[in-house]
C-alpha cells in the first residue's frame, strides 16, 4: 500500500524540451545556465560598488532568465533583498504618469510580497497620496529601504516598453534618490530591455524629446547579453541526446550553427521543430540530420513564427531602415546612417555583432526583406 501511495504522489517523469517562449525553467527546459552567459564577477562587483547599470539584448535572448537567476543567487546568499519586477504592464498608461506610476508600484509591491516582504503592500498607496505620481516611486522606495538593514537590489525588466512622460518620471525618480543609496534607496538598480538607455525613445507629452541618457545619467555601465557561441549551442543540443538518446549528426550541428549563428531563440526553435514537431523525428532512435534541420528552418520561415514576425516592428523605425536596406542591397552601410545607427541596429540583433555591416544570420537574411515589404505595404495602405 505504501508503495502505491508513493507512486501516486510521485511527480510524473516528463521529457524536457527546447524553450521558445518565456524564461527558462531548468526542470522543464534544456538550458545553458543563464549566469554563465554573463561576466558574473563584473555583475557582482557593480552591485557591491552601489552602481546603477543597464543590461540589454535583443528579444528572446535570455535577459529575463538571467535577471531571475541573479535575483535567486543574491537572495540565497542573504546579504541583500533582491526583487525582480517586469514593468511592461505600465506600457498602456503611455503618457499618463499617474496610471503608470501606480502600475509600477503595484508590480514592485506584488513581487516583493511574493518573496515574503509585505512592507510596500501596505505603504505604496500612502506614498502616492503624499508625494503624487512624480514623487511616489522615489518616496516608496526610500521608506522600503529604510525598513530593513539589508540593502535592496532592484531589477527592472522591460523598462523600455514604458512610454513618454511615464518613462521620464520613472527614470528621474530613480535618479532623484540615487544619493540616498544604499541605506535609504536601492543599493543597485539594473535597467533591462532591448535597447541601451541612450536609445530609449522618449518624447514627453509637451513634445520635448528627452534622451534616455539625460534622464538617467547615473548609469555606470551598459552590459549586453550575447548570443550563444558554438560550444553553448552544442552543449544545449547535447542535453537532448543525453536524456533521450537521439543524436544530432555532425552535419546537422554545423547547419544549425550556420543558420542561427547562435541566436538563442533560433537555436531552440530549430531544435524544437526538428525533434518535437516533426512526427517522424519523435522516434528517438532516428538521428537528426542536416535535412531535418533545413526542414525545420523552412517551417519557421514559412510559418512567420512570432519571433520572426516581430522583426516587422523594428523595421518600421527609419534609423533601422537607413542601415538595413543598403545592407540587403549589397551596398554596405548607407551614407545617411550614422555609426550610432549601426550600433543601435546591432543592439537590436539584426546585424552581426562584429565585422562589416551584415545581417546577423541566414534566417534573418531571408525573413527581413519579407517583413520590410509587409511594413512598407502597411504604411502605403494607411496613407
Amino acid at each position: 500500500m505504501a508503495s502505491c501511495v508513493a507512486l501516486a504522489n510521485a511527480k510524473p517523469m516528463t521529457e524536457r524540451f527546447f524553450n521558445t517562449s518565456g524564461p527558462v525553467v531548468p526542470e522543464d527546459h534544456y538550458s545553458i545556465p543563464p549566469l554563465d552567459r554573463l561576466d558574473l564577477d563584473e555583475l557582482l562587483r557593480l552591485i557591491r560598488d552601489n552602481r546603477y547599470f543597464v543590461l540589454h539584448a535583443p528579444r528572446q535572448t535570455g535577459k529575463t532568465s538571467a535577471l531571475l537567476a541573479l535575483r535567486d543567487l543574491l537572495n540565497e546568499r542573504g546579504a541583500h533583498r533582491c526583487v525582480y519586477v517586469n514593468v511592461e504592464p505600465a506600457h498602456t498608461a503611455r503618457g499618463d504618469v499617474g496610471a503608470g506610476i501606480r502600475t509600477v508600484l503595484t508590480e514592485i509591491s506584488e513581487r516583493a510580497l511574493m518573496l515574503g516582504d509585505g512592507f510596500l503592500d501596505g505603504n505604496w498607496e500612502r506614498a502616492l497620496e503624499r508625494a503624487g505620481p512624480h514623487g511616489a516611486l522615489r518616496q516608496a522606495l526610500a521608506r522600503w529601504c529604510l525598513n530593513d538593514s539589508r540593502p535592496v537590489v532592484l531589477l527592472i525588466d522591460e523598462i523600455d516598453t514604458l512610454v513618454g512622460d511615464t518613462l521620464i518620471s520613472v527614470l528621474r525618480q530613480l535618479r532623484g534618490g540615487y544619493d540616498m543609496r544604499p541605506t535609504a534607496f536601492p543599493q543597485s538598480v539594473v535597467l533591462c530591455g532591448v535597447r541601451d538607455v541612450r536609445d530609449y525613445p522618449i518624447r514627453s507629452e509637451s513634445g520635448e524629446i528627452v534622451t534616455g541618457g539625460s534622464a538617467f545619467n547615473i548609469k555606470a555601465k551598459s552590459l549586453r547579453l550575447g548570443d550563444f557561441d558554438e560550444a553553448d549551442m552544442r552543449a544545449l543540443l547535447g542535453q537532448h541526446t543525453v536524456e533521450t538518446g537521439q543524436r544530432f549528426t555532425e552535419d546537422a550541428l554545423a547547419t544549425a550553427w550556420e543558420q542561427s549563428q547562435g541566436q538563442p531563440w533560433l537555436v531552440n526553435a530549430l531544435a524544437h521543430q526538428a525533434c518535437f514537431e516533426d512526427e517522424a523525428n519523435r522516434d528517438r532512435s532516428r538521428a537528426i540530420d542536416e535535412e531535418a534541420v533545413m526542414d525545420a528552418r523552412e517551417e519557421l520561415v514559412l510559418g512567420r513564427q512570432t519571433h520572426l514576425h516581430q522583426l516587422a516592428d523594428k523595421l518600421r523605425e527609419e534609423r533601422v531602415r537607413r542601415v538595413v536596406e543598403p545592407v540587403l542591397s549589397g551596398g554596405g552601410r548607407s551614407g545617411t546612417a550614422s555609426p550610432d545607427d549601426v550600433e543601435y541596429v546591432r543592439d537590436l540583433g539584426l546585424l552581426a555583432r562584429r565585422g562589416t555591416a551584415r545581417i546577423a544570420n541566414p534566417i534573418y537574411r531571408e525573413v527581413i526583406p519579407r517583413e520590410l515589404m509587409y511594413a512598407r505595404e502597411a504604411e502605403i495602405a494607411h496613407e
